[in-house]
């Protein structure tokens, strides 16, 4: 089945080396000091020790490879071959896979689908081409164990209304336990800018 391209793969495909300044660019924030770990931190805190994540968009490699460092069992998953390159060279510790979300098929390459947590964050739902949400959300949930939970974040004005994502989750098989308005837990109100959703299969 062939899905519609996202539009990161889009906007990689017209320019080639935007994956690379992207990775530039947050290298220089980290060396300014620059807090990176907000979202690392809340998945450490909601998962059990030692626990399986997946790193749904990992970019990188920087929340992924932290939960690592942190003890947990992580698998990245990203359809840039370039962004997975750098976190495998940064974070080799964990299992990079290159694959669009869409396809999320991880025991056809070996790799058991019992997640206790998915983190999907830096907006990654927004770059989704909007046919294959519903089909990405029901990915997730296929890949959770049981009583796992998805957690999801990205920010209003990227063309993924709140209220259609809510919805999506709903056709998808999930239910939003808890919706915060940021990744520090404070609780999501309407019009709020941005939105962490904590989802478990229905």
């Amino acid at each position: 089945m062939s899905f519609e391209p996202s539009q990161w793969t889009r906007i990689i495909t017209a320019d080639p080396e935007h994956s690379r300044r992207y990775i530039e660019r947050f290298e220089r924030m980290a060396a300014a000091g620059a807090d990176l770990q907000g979202e690392s931190r809340t998945v450490d805190a909601m998962a059990p020790r030692h626990a399986r994540i997946l790193d749904a968009g990992c970019g990188p490699g920087r929340h992924g490879g932290a939960l690592q460092a942190l003890g947990h069992t992580v698998v990245g998953v990203d359809g840039d071959a370039t962004l997975i390159e750098s976190a495998r060279a940064a974070y080799p510790e964990a299992t990079w896979v290159v694959s669009d979300l869409a396809e999320l098929d991880l025991p056809a390459r070996g790799i058991r689908a019992d997640f206790d947590v998915i983190l999907c964050a830096g907006n990654v739902m927004g770059f989704l081409a909007p046919s294959t949400r519903v089909n990405v959300l029901e990915r997730f949930r296929q890949h959770l164990t049981e009583g796992g939970r998805s957690i999801i974040g990205f920010g209003a004005g990227r063309g993924y209304d709140f209220g259609d994502f809510f919805d999506d989750v709903a056709s998808a098989g999930l239910r939003v336990e808890l919706a915060l308005s940021t990744w520090d837990l404070r609780p999501f109100r309407p019009g709020d800018a941005f939105l962490v959703a904590i989802c478990s299969p229905a």
